[in-house]
């Protein structure tokens, strides 16, 4: 009689295991725990009178510094699992052929969950055009990637729950969407640089179906370490910041210039074009200015403007799209963030 082989896994992917759940009831037990920690530090240990501009700004440090790094790494580690099954190159073939429509939200909800950052912008813009993608199903997918930021799902949900981090991610889906169509319907093939037509697009093979779940498991330590390194200073410039808005600024002053007034939101999004940062930095200021009176959708409005029309992006954009169709691009996705700051303002 012949015994059939049990598999079971290696003795390291027990471990791996093992180590990602006691990583995971370490990291409940140390969010339980960092507010009244901090409180103690503060109000106790440092014996600052609560209620007090220093007393309450570096409570407000104390807690968040920690807080957001739990959450950033959490949120990153699951997000990155299930990044792992969406490639640059299977989000690339899902999308050749599709027409617009149908190919604008298929790219939009790639978007939001494919790995994308601006060093990646020119190849995969090369790679969709070399594949017959439309150009406006094209910008659903750069548009949804830098707007639904994963950083900034991360920490709305763990702040703010699953509605407000829901209503975050079908207003971007829907900016994504809609832009992408207003584009494509304007044909703007000719605002494209010339060379990019020219180009055969060489993209490498696709692993993500040939993953284990410990090696799903070792990219996402990975991707929590990098992202961790990249952004620290970033996070803690960020909560200084925040620490000090919520400390020292009257709530009079921000409640009128960052309310629900009608004109709020355009003028911080104007106030935001121009700037450069992360959504890991500009997160903590955000909270403290809602904390403080601003209104959500402003508040939101300001970091997604900062986050979304990025930079870097723009000028390696710069290489693939004219300028025209980069300010179209730009104009498009402030215009969206502006009725996304109002839509937030309106419902909550």
């Amino acid at each position: 009689m012949t015994t059939l082989p049990v598999s079971s896994s290696p003795p390291s992917s027990w471990r791996t295991y093992l180590l990602v759940l006691l990583s995971a009831v370490l990291w409940i037990f140390a969010y339980s725990v960092i507010q009244p920690l901090a409180n103690w530090v503060a109000y106790g240990a440092l014996n600052l009178p609560q209620g007090s501009h220093l007393g309450d700004a570096i409570a407000f440090f104390l807690y968040d510094v920690p807080k957001i790094f739990l959450l950033l790494s959490g949120m990153i580690f699951l997000i990155t699992i299930l990044r792992t099954f969406f490639s640059p190159e299977r989000t690339r073939n899902l999308l050749g052929g599709k027409r617009q429509g149908i190919g604008n939200v298929l790219a939009g909800m790639l978007g939001i969950v494919t790995p994308f950052c601006s060093c990646s912008a020119v190849p995969l813009f090369i790679g969709f055009v070399e594949s017959g993608i439309p150009l406006g199903v094209t910008f659903s997918f750069l548009i949804a990637a830098p707007v639904i930021n994963e950083v900034a799902l991360a920490l709305l949900f763990g702040m703010y729950g699953w509605k407000i981090a829901g209503l975050y991610v079908v207003s971007g889906l829907v900016i994504s969407i809609i832009a992408g169509l207003i584009i494509g319907s304007l044909h703007l093939e000719a605002w494209v640089e010339d060379f990019v037509w020219q180009m055969v697009y060489r993209g490498s093979e696709d692993d993500s179906s040939k993953l284990t779940w410990k090696d799903r498991i070792s990219r996402a330590w990975e991707a929590v370490k990098e992202i961790v390194v990249k952004v620290w200073l970033y996070v803690i410039i960020g909560i200084g910041i925040g620490a000090a808005i919520h400390g020292y600024v009257p709530m009079d002053a921000l409640t009128g210039l960052m309310g629900k007034t009608w004109w709020s939101v355009p003028l911080v999004v104007l106030i935001a074009l121009p700037l450069y940062s992360n959504a890991a930095g500009m997160f903590p200021i955000m909270v403290a200015l809602i904390e403080k009176g601003a209104a959500m959708g402003t508040a939101l409005a300001f970091m997604m403007a900062v986050v979304g029309v990025s930079l870097p992006e723009t000028i390696l954009l710069r290489r693939v799209l004219k300028p025209k169709l980069i300010a179209l691009f730009i104009g498009v996705v402030t215009v969206s963030i502006i009725i996304t700051g109002y839509l937030f303002n309106l419902i909550l």
